[in-house]
């Protein structure tokens, strides 16, 4: 017996060692062995799957100019895919033949999940991390941490933020002075508000509404003390709660939803709804409809807490060390502080540098009104939880809370509720 139990214990020793190397080892091949070449010594072409259209993508390609001029022997190819979910699809349809996937791609950290499961997305801590492309370490990054921590994936750093946005109340400024209504700063003050604006119009013009129905979902339930996850009762006392605050006032006539014009830009521009929570991103979209038809104001959103939307640059395994040295220069220079300037000036997203953010060119920008607000945006900010099948629910819930929002003045709001959870439950388990 004495020597079966030496046995045992010699056994256990042996697996224990061997697990501690193998874990060792592990952990240096997603970091320290990383091949970091010093510099691009020969032509060099990256690919870069992206969803920026118009606009977006005239900016995106004068930059990837500029960084061109800057680095001759790197070529980038800008290659459009459609919208994220279209990326989303076209790199899970790619993952069986990994040499077809591109050196980088533009996307929400919760479309890749599966493809960081299965060891396809590149760590880029080391990079990160490396003085000749990167910024020597996570600590002396120029990205706003929060944004940076929202770009990994069960801990690990796989993405840089880009073109990211905070949600922001638009509000017809020419409207509220007339009327003596201050600007809300809580989701009790934006309903007060709304119902004075409707009653005083005599109900021709709506208080408010809220474009992303999923954000509004999320935010609300984060404000009711609840994570974005699959342990959510969207029948809960809390989920109820959220959803009967916008309900209700749609059955009086003080809330409205986008419904099939998609965006409340337009009933915004045409006078038909005061104040709407939107993204950010779309403040020029929203000048260009108004053209000085009237005076508009950007604010906070009225809310505790603000959740970062956009989307990260994500590198992936296949490509040599010289390419992903290339990549990672070209991601450093798309989020350094004057490429984060001209892109924040000319589209609306925030800066993901803290220097630009900072800067005195951008809160004092002319062009767009949002810069004035962000301090106290980012102050507020926090991450969309990053799990398995989170960020295809989150789409979903849009067209749920659609659906029980557009029914609120005709049928019950509760067996409304019910039916979406059967939906919302169904969505985590895919």
């Amino acid at each position: 017996m004495k020597v079966l139990k030496k046995i045992a214990t010699l056994v256990t020793l042996v697996i224990t060692m061997l697990t501690v190397v193998a874990c060792s080892n592990n952990k240096k091949n997603t970091t320290s062995s990383v091949n970091i070449p010093k510099k691009i010594s020969k032509k060099t072409t990256i690919t870069f799957w992206n969803a920026m259209v118009g606009p977006l993508q005239n900016n995106l390609q004068e930059l990837t100019k500029e960084f061109e001029k800057q680095n001759p022997n790197i070529k980038v190819k800008l290659e459009y895919q459609g919208s994220y979910e279209d990326i989303k699809s076209k790199v899970q349809n790619t993952l069986q033949s990994p040499n077809n996937l591109p050196t980088i791609a533009q996307s929400y950290a919760g479309y890749l999940y599966t493809a960081a499961q299965g060891g396809y997305l590149q760590d880029m801590t080391p990079y990160i991390n490396n003085t000749n492309v990167g910024w020597g370490s996570v600590n002396k990054s120029d990205i706003n941490k929060t944004l940076l921590e929202g770009a990994q994936i069960n801990g690990t750093q796989y993405g840089i933020p880009f073109n990211k946005s905070v949600e922001v109340l638009y509000y017809n400024k020419t409207l509220l002075d007339k009327y003596d209504i201050s600007v809300p700063k809580t989701m009790a003050e934006l309903k007060t508000a709304a119902k004075k604006i409707y009653e005083k119009t005599n109900h021709k013009v709506v208080g408010a509404g809220f474009d992303n129905l999923s954000a509004y979902y999320t935010d609300g339930m984060k404000e009711e003390g609840y994570n974005f996850n699959s342990k959510i009762n969207f029948a809960g006392s809390a989920s109820k709660n959220v959803i009967k605050y916008y309900a209700n006032g749609i059955k009086d006539g003080y809330f409205m939803i986008a419904g099939s014009q998609k965006y409340l830009s337009v009933p915004f521009a045409n006078e038909q709804v005061a104040m709407y929570v939107s993204a950010s991103a779309g403040e020029a979209y929203v000048k260009k409809g108004l053209n000085g038809k009237f005076e508009y104001g950007v604010a906070n959103r009225p809310s505790k807490y603000n959740m970062a939307r956009g989307s990260d640059i994500y590198m992936f395994k296949h490509a040599n060390s010289m390419q992903k040295a290339a990549a990672f220069k070209y991601i450093k220079f798309l989020t350094s502080k004057s490429s984060q300037l001209k892109w924040a000036n000319a589209t609306g997203y925030i800066p993901v540098n803290k220097e630009a953010v900072n800067s005195a060119a951008y809160k004092n920008s002319t062009s767009i009104k949002s810069p004035a607000v962000l301090e106290q945006a980012l102050k507020r900010l926090y991450n969309f939880p990053v799990t398995k099948n989170s960020e295809t629910t989150f789409n979903d819930v849009s067209s749920i809370l659609s659906g029980i929002l557009s029914q609120a003045k005709t049928k019950n709001v509760d067996s409304l509720i019910k039916a979406g959870k059967t939906k919302f439950d169904s969505d985590w388990k895919q």
